[in-house]
This record gives structure tokens, sequence and C-alpha cells, in this order.
């Protein structure tokens, strides 16, 4: 089949669905975060739908992360199966849906509780069958578990609106219970591409560097251990046999401790685009640790190590990914511009201010807040100033996409 040229194509921003996605998911995310972090030290009258404490944990999972998800998956899948991704009229109709969830659960626009529900949990259920589409279509059944993952992140999505009213902690469970399967997301695909990209990357500097390749029982332990975490969030740690938690999270720490040592971190030192994606991952280790410390009882810290998971994993590897897959897919030499080693500095700061201060003093939580949130601000504003106009550009070698 014919390739269409530059100009039979709709404009570069909608050619592919990580372009709006991951500018809508960055802008998005400095903006809500920077209000947020206002809003912790200076509380204001401001009530969004779901108050604001429910907001900020929902919109930095199912607006935030969700969007780069989607914008991730909808991409990879082209290459995965072949099929050309959704592109023009389709992904803005797409993006717009994103859009209104995000401006419907901020502002009051009249809208109904249920209507305002439909809106946000539509957006994953719409990108888990376009997903499911090209992947039947293909034959590809490798791909197809990422759509029972979208699914179930709607379903939680959905059971979260449902409960605001009638039980608002089981609607909080339920947004933890959405991090850890956003974790679960993010350690299938790390387990996919970082070996790949380490070798690929390591490979200009000592071709003798090869690919690591996963071993099957660390990669199902890590996997299965997490998936299980994931349940039992959803079942609630208090009706488990007691240690049952502190247990499960610490075989998964170790697991993907193991795992994530395989990788040859330490081997990364001269390239950003390996040692920010190494770095930021291995804070998935650290927050089950954290996790598991504090079902045994030994740390507090409040939400502190849910966020070594939140800050750390998600939004560290969502933003070195962004910056890789942002370059491999315009056509352009995989070499991050100076400044973005500054942004991914500061997204590490940010996720250890807001992880671990907390534990160590935690009369210093508000300034935590306020310092990790500068620093997110800092490395999406980085990001932004260095990504936007390329995800508004043509490919660099003129090909499609």
């Amino acid at each position: 089949m014919p390739q269409p040229t530059q100009n039979q194509q709709p404009p570069p921003i909608l050619r592919l669905a990580f372009r709006p996605f991951f500018l809508g998911a960055a802008l998005f995310s400095l903006l809500a975060i920077g209000w947020w972090s206002w809003w912790w030290l200076m509380p204001s009258a401001w009530a969004p739908y779901g108050g604001p404490i429910w907001w900020h944990a929902h919109e930095m999972i199912f607006g935030f992360s969700a969007a780069v998800v989607v914008g991730f998956l909808l991409t990879a899948v082209q290459n995965w199966t072949g099929i050309p991704g959704i592109r023009g009229g389709p992904l803005a109709l797409l993006f717009g849906l994103w859009l209104l969830g995000r401006v419907s659960i901020a502002f009051d626009l009249g809208l109904s509780a249920p209507l305002i529900s439909a809106i946000d949990c539509s957006f994953l259920i719409v990108a888990a069958l376009l997903m499911a589409r090209s992947v039947i279509l293909a034959k590809r059944w490798r791909n197809l578990l990422f759509v029972p993952i979208l699914l179930a992140l709607a379903g939680l999505n959905a059971f979260s609106h449902n409960q605001l009213n009638n039980q608002p902690l089981l609607a909080s469970q339920l947004l933890q219970s959405a991090v850890l399967l956003i974790g679960l997301i993010v350690s299938i695909i790390g387990g996919r591409v970082i070996p790949m990209f380490t070798a690929n990357g390591l490979a200009r500097v000592d071709i003798h560097i090869t690919k690591v390749e996963a071993l099957p029982w660390l990669e199902a332990v890590s996997l299965l251990s997490l998936l299980l975490a994931v349940i039992a969030s959803l079942i609630g740690f208090g009706k488990l046999p007691s240690g049952a938690g502190a247990w499960l999270f610490g075989l998964a720490a170790l697991a993907h401790s193991l795992r994530f040592c395989r990788w040859g971190f330490w081997r990364c030192g001269s390239v950003p685009l390996l040692w920010s994606l190494h770095l930021t991952y291995g804070f998935l280790p650290l927050g089950l640790l954290l996790l598991c410390l504090q079902q045994a009882g030994w740390v507090n810290g409040g939400s502190a190590p849910l966020h070594a998971l939140t800050v750390g994993t998600i939004g560290g590897v969502i933003l070195a990914m962004m910056a890789r897959v942002s370059l491999g897919h315009s056509g352009r030499p995989l070499e991050a511009r100076k400044v973005m080693s500054l942004a991914f500095v500061a997204i590490l700061i940010a996720a250890c201010l807001r992880a671990l201060l907390p534990l160590l003093l935690p009369s210093q939580t508000p300034l935590a807040i306020a310092l990790a949130g500068a620093s997110w601000v800092l490395a999406y504003g980085i990001f932004l100033g260095c990504y936007a106009p390329l995800l508004f550009a043509s490919r660099a070698d003129g090909k499609p996409g």
C-alpha cells in the first residue's frame, strides 16, 4: 500500500497518537501540579468535582498518566502490528474526549455526576477498543494483554467516580489500585524496551554490548507479584491475613530489584536518555520496598511511599520515555538536548523530596509538597520548551507519522 506524502497527511500534531497526548499530558501536568502546590500552601474555596484531594490523585492518574499510556500504546501498536494507527480527525476527537474529561472535572460546567463519569471513563474504553482492533486484525496476540489492562483502568475509574458520595475512602482506595496497575504497565513496557534501548544506546560506545535477555522465571515473579498487589489493594490489605501485604510488597520489591540491576544501570552514565530511564525506573522497587515497610508498620509517612511510585516511577519514567519516543518517532537522532539533563535531575529530586522527606521529617511535609511541585514544574516545563516545537513539526526524515 503506498504511503501518503507529507502534503496528503493531516497536520503534524495529528499524525500519530504520541504527538497530541504527550504534548497535552505534559502541559496538563505542569498546570495541575503547579496549581496543586499553590493550593496546598494557600488553600482557597476552589471546589472541583470530587474535592481537591480526590481531584489531585485522580487527575494525575486518569488525566496525566492515562494520556501518556494511551499515546504510547496507540503509537507503538502501529509498529507491533503494521496497521496504520489512529490519525487526523479521529485522533483529534479522541484527544478532545480526554480534554473534555479534564475540564468537566476541574470546573463546574453544569453537568451531572453520571455524565462527567461517562465522559471521563469512555476515553480509556475507546482507546482499548482501538488497540484491540489493530491487534486482532494483525493477530499479534502477545500485545492483546494491554486491552484488558486499559479496560481494568477504566473500570477502576468508574468505580472511583461511583463511590465518591457513598464511600469516599473506597474511592481513594481504588485510585491506589490504579497507581499499582499503572506501575504494572510501566513494568511490562519497561521490560520490553529498557534492555533494548540500553543495548542500542551503548553500542555506539562499545560494540561488544549486547541486549540483556529476560529470565522467564524472574519476569513471571516480577509481573505476577505486582498483579497480586493490585488485586490485594482492591480487596483491601486490612482484609488479608496479618502480614500478607508486607510479604507481597516485599516479594515484588525483591524481584523488581533483581530485574532492575540486571539491566546494567551503572553503564549508562554518559547517555542521558538512558540513565534517566534507568534511575526513574529504580523508584519502582524502592516504592514497593517502602510500601512493604509501611504494611509492616515500620514506617508511616502517609502517602509518601505511594508517591515514590507516582512521582518517581510514573512521572519519571514518563518523562524519560517521552523524551526518547518523541525523537525516535519524529525521525530525529536519539540525542537529547543538554538542558534535558536538568529536567531529568529535577524529576528525580521531585521524587526524593515527595517520597523520602516526609518519611524522615514528617513535620516538613508541606515543604516537601511545595518543593517537589516546583521541581516537577521545572522538569516538565523544560520538556515542553524542548519538545513542543518538535511535536508540531513534520518528521525530519520526510516519512509519514
